[in-house]
């Protein structure tokens, strides 16, 4: 398996966590499928309150419910939630899950459109676009919930009255072919500038997807604008999608790839994943989960964040990082919080400054040329998953 597949990999991580069916499941009463309903589930609906059901439990209450869940997540292509699709179908066969894959920036606004028409679909958001969390919390539009685990969830990885928590790390950095670099593995983003690699960079647009704009305004503070000049002479070949430079440098089409996601436990295949020396900067933030409060099926919803955050289910994150700080790490690897070139702690203040982030989209479409090419996910609409 090569090492960058962007938030392809990371998100698989369904198909590797066959969870062990506990026995004696418990047959929810009325009475608490009525509260699920209303958005409660007794004490341990309360902030403060962790949820105290097993998965077993959450799992019969939710085919009391009705058995359906839809979850809106961001992603480059669908078939990246193929493993958490396959993982959740598999512990729990009877609900009726459908995962709509689309890029955040489009989820969002769809939503807020859903919420304002009266037509809401999801149940459950999982985007990068963190600022819509905290503006999801102030509206009221999130149910506050604490999933089994919270507690054992990173600070920086939740919100503290419980109104949405994160449930996958991911961290963007750049990806290299083995046999095209061959002794010139590049160290750091300024090995990307290098006279050697011209023609042969593959990266994502920076202002078309925020994190990798994060990461590239990272290279601009470290390095200055002069770096970003010299890298539009190297003629990197843009894509949409974080996953498409991987992709390139996967199949030998470019040596070098920029802005993807990966992991530095996979070794084989063409392609490695890796971080800059110490010192050089790569991003890296909690993948945020929420139950939204006028969703059709709370319940369902809490089954999933529960599920997400099972141990089991974050020890086979594809990318050997937890949100949680009990989870014992793959060798080799920190806790992604240990990293401090990682700027775990600018995402989220960077993605609230919108003001920044446009004029930094329109600043980077001067140096690269404008966003071309259709959405990787394809085109949705307003209700998809409906």
């Amino acid at each position: 398996m090569s090492s960058h597949i962007s938030r392809r990999g990371v998100l698989a991580i369904g198909a590797g966590a066959t969870l062990a069916a506990a026995t004696g499941a418990a047959t929810a009463s009325a009475a608490e499928t009525a509260r699920d309903a209303r958005g409660g589930n007794g004490s341990s609906s309360r902030v403060g309150g962790e949820e105290t059901r097993s998965l077993d439990q959450l799992y019969a209450a939710a085919l009391a419910e009705g058995g359906k869940l839809v979850v809106y997540a961001g992603g480059d292509v669908d078939d990246q939630l193929a493993g958490v699709r396959a993982g959740f179908r598999s512990r729990f066969p009877d609900i009726d899950l459908t995962i709509v894959v689309d890029y955040s920036k489009f989820h969002d606004v769809r939503i807020d459109n859903q919420l304002a028409t009266g037509t809401l679909v999801p149940d459950v958001v999982q985007l990068q676009t963190l600022q819509d969390f905290t503006r999801w919390s102030r509206q009221g539009e999130l149910l506050r919930y604490k999933p089994a685990g919270f507690s054992a969830v990173h600070p920086k990885f939740k919100d503290p009255d419980g109104a949405w928590t994160a449930v996958m790390a991911v961290a963007f950095s750049f990806v290299y072919n083995v046999a095209a670099v061959g002794a010139d593995v590049p160290r750091t983003p300024l090995d990307f500038v290098d006279p050697r690699w011209k023609g042969a960079v593959a990266s994502s647009y920076p202002h078309d997807d925020d994190a990798v704009l994060y990461l590239f305004s990272l290279y601009v503070r470290k390095y200055g604008w002069e770096w970003v000049a010299k890298f539009a002479q190297q003629q990197p070949q843009f894509a949409r999608g974080s996953h498409k430079a991987g992709v390139a440098v996967a199949a030998g089409q470019k040596s070098v790839g920029v802005g993807s996601s990966g992991s530095l436990l996979a070794t084989g295949g063409a392609s490695r994943w890796a971080l800059p020396t110490e010192g050089h900067p790569f991003m890296a933030w909690g993948q945020r989960a929420a139950i939204l409060k006028q969703g059709a099926h709370p319940t369902a919803a809490k089954l999933y964040l529960n599920w997400m955050l099972s141990p089991e289910v974050q020890q086979s994150s594809y990318s050997g990082w937890s949100v949680r700080t009990d989870i014992p790490l793959k060798s080799g690897l920190k806790p992604i919080w240990e990293y401090k070139d990682a700027n775990l702690d600018g995402f989220p203040v960077f993605m609230e400054d919108r003001a920044t982030v446009e004029q930094l989209k329109q600043t980077f479409a001067l140096y690269f040329g404008e966003v071309e090419g259709a959405p990787s996910p394809g085109r949705l609409g307003l209700h998809p998953g409906r």
